[in-house]
This record gives structure tokens, C-alpha cells and sequence, in this order.
């Protein structure tokens, strides 16, 4: 079993007005057992925040990092830490 975590991550390249918000949704909900959102930020970035097992979090993580995304993903930067369970389901914002 996983332990649970927060992972916290900053999407930069063109990842707004994309459907990039939708699809990561629609990813965390594919792995499953992972609370959180994702977020347009004023400078075009998009930051995805993910509570629960690390596999899932880890998954999440290197689809955003991967080829798959829409739009186009230049880089990611990741923090990770302990979930706080702020979160139920996992939305867009």
C-alpha cells in the first residue's frame, strides 16, 4: 500500500485555453483514489495540486511531464508534501 501524498506542480509552455484543466481532471479521475484541482495561474501557467497514494500522484505527474498532454507542456516543476485533506474529488478551478 502507498503511503499518501501531496504533490504540488507548475505546468509551464501553452497549456491555457486548451483543455488542459479538463483532461487533467479527467486523468486524476482515470488513476483514481487522487483529491485536488487544477488551475489556470494569471502568468499562463497551470499549477495541479494532488493528494493521495504516491503511485497515483507519481502517475499523474509524469503524464503532465509526458507527450500526451494537450497543448504544448515545456516543463514542470513538482514539490511534494504531506496531503493536508483539504480536497474531495478532484475539479478544475
Amino acid at each position: 500500500m502507498s503511503e499518501d501524498v501531496r504533490m504540488t506542480a507548475w505546468v509551464r509552455g501553452h497549456v491555457q485555453g486548451v483543455g488542459f484543466r479538463w483532461f487533467t481532471r479527467a486523468r486524476a479521475l482515470e488513476i483514481g483514489g487522487l483529491r485536488g484541482f487544477a488551475l489556470n495561474l494569471g502568468d499562463g501557467r497551470v499549477q495541479v495540486v494532488a493528494e493521495g497514494p504516491r503511485d497515483g500522484c507519481e502517475r499523474l505527474l509524469a503524464w503532465l511531464q509526458g507527450g500526451d498532454t494537450p497543448g504544448r507542456v515545456d516543463g514542470v516543476t513538482e514539490i511534494w508534501d504531506t496531503p493536508r485533506g483539504d480536497y474531495e474529488g478532484f475539479v478544475e478551478r
